[in-house]
């Protein structure tokens, strides 16, 4: 007898009944998902949260009596492991950003959710960023972008070979962890290749080297 899967267990937070049914009906259709509880209020969220202890949630930004962010803040802050999905209507930079800082994994178009979220909740269990195709060209861009300006080829004509390795990697989401044992040198070492890269690219901030690979990602993975 083969050994039974442990099914992921996703908390649906929205306060519209038809959107809550179509992801319902979306992840009911995959063995390894269930639909574990679901709220239409942050408040009744955070009951469900503590009586059910899911192992994700997916939750709109706009609530009746709270923001998507700040229900997130408030489970973060009781289970730092929980992995979060935002769903949004709109492409907001700033509410894009103020959620990757929080620590979200998943930002996902609402107009797209029905087709993405099990894609979404596969990359994001396994502690990856998972952002819609239709939002990433918009949002994975920094405000303030001193080495995007000259240029991509130009900026990445300042990286050595190892760090470039290192950043076409880190575009296919992939943890410092992963990229060592691919490239078969310690985690440490990897760290000091994306100080480096931040350094010389003049990036800030604990996103901002993974956004800078996504964002440039075709141009990683383009022939020399």
């Amino acid at each position: 007898m083969g050994e039974s899967i442990q099914a992921i267990r996703v908390m649906l937070v929205d306060d519209h009944p038809l959107f809550r049914q179509g992801l319902r009906i979306a992840l009911g259709s995959q063995p390894e998902l269930l639909v574990a509880g679901e709220a239409s209020t942050g408040s009744e969220a955070m009951r469900q949260f503590l009586l059910l202890d899911p192992d994700m949630a997916v939750l709109d930004i706009h609530l009746p009596d709270m923001t998507g962010l700040d229900l997130a803040r408030q489970m973060l802050r009781l289970r730092p492991n929980i992995r979060l999905v935002i769903l949004t209507m709109v492409r907001d930079e700033e509410i894009f950003h103020a959620a990757m800082g929080l620590g979200v994994l998943g930002y996902v178009l609402k107009e797209s959710a029905e087709d993405e979220i099990v894609d979404c909740i596969s990359v994001v269990q396994r502690g990856k960023p998972y952002v819609s195709a239709r939002l990433a060209g918009t949002l994975l861009r920094r405000r303030s972008r001193p080495a995007e300006d000259v240029g991509a080829s130009s900026v990445l004509e300042q990286l050595t070979t190892a760090e470039l390795r290192v950043l076409r990697l880190l575009a296919r989401s992939m943890t410092s962890k992963e990229i060592a044992l691919e490239l078969g040198i310690s985690p440490r070492t990897i760290e000091a290749h994306r100080a480096n890269i931040g350094s010389k690219l003049g990036l800030r901030g604990s996103h901002s080297l993974l956004r800078f690979a996504l964002s440039h990602r075709a141009k990683l993975e383009s022939p020399d």
